[in-house]
């Protein structure tokens, strides 16, 4: 006998595409996501205080999101349900991906910031380690951090000098001194 495979993150995203059953609606730009209170609360501890515990949107059925993206909630609830990451347009890749970490970080979904850490690290260049150097140290992402760190190193000294050079680095130096305290021996 032939036993198939688990459908149930399947199902679930049926249930988040169809709305069926749901009881609370979130408002993100503009834009209304309808959503089930007990599988929000039960992959995310943050949705669980807010949904099912005493905070004011444990009876409001309306939620208001703010700093976020409709696209990115959208992609965070695609996550809840189905445990996978959408598919993301790839010209909007790397600052989809970048605020799906920080809403990953925001709610607590370990699996899915592990996930955008692991996306993140193939898109560091020049122009990109900057900003994301100092978006793992917002976030408490050591993996990707040490991976612009071997990026920064592994780079001669006219790369190093452009790098250096830019906007990006000179807000990363003024909004992260700790990270320049990591560095500059790194680099030495």
């Amino acid at each position: 006998m032939l036993v198939p495979p688990s459908d149930i993150l399947h199902d679930l995203g049926q249930l988040l595409s169809s709305g069926e059953g749901a009881d609370v609606m979130f408002e993100v730009g503009g834009e209304m996501f309808a959503a089930h209170r007990c599988v929000l609360g039960a992959r995310s501890s943050v949705f669980r205080a807010q949904l099912l515990g005493p905070m004011k949107e444990s009876t409001s059925m309306c939620v208001q999101i703010e700093d976020m993206e409709p696209k990115v909630f959208q992609a965070l609830l695609y996550f809840i349900y189905t445990d996978s990451a959408p598919e993301i347009d790839d010209a909007d890749a790397l600052g989809m991906i970048q605020h799906l970490l920080v809403a990953a970080d925001r709610y607590g979904l370990k699996r899915l910031k592990l996930t955008c850490e692991e996306k993140l690290c193939g898109y560091i260049n020049t122009s990109t380690v900057a900003t994301t150097v100092a978006l793992a140290e917002q976030h408490a992402c050591p993996a990707l951090k040490e991976e612009c760190f071997r990026f920064l190193e592994s780079c001669n000294n006219s790369m190093l000098d452009l790098i250096t050079r830019s906007s990006d680095f000179e807000h990363l130096a003024r909004s992260c001194p700790s990270i320049m305290k990591e560095l500059i021996p790194k680099l030495a």
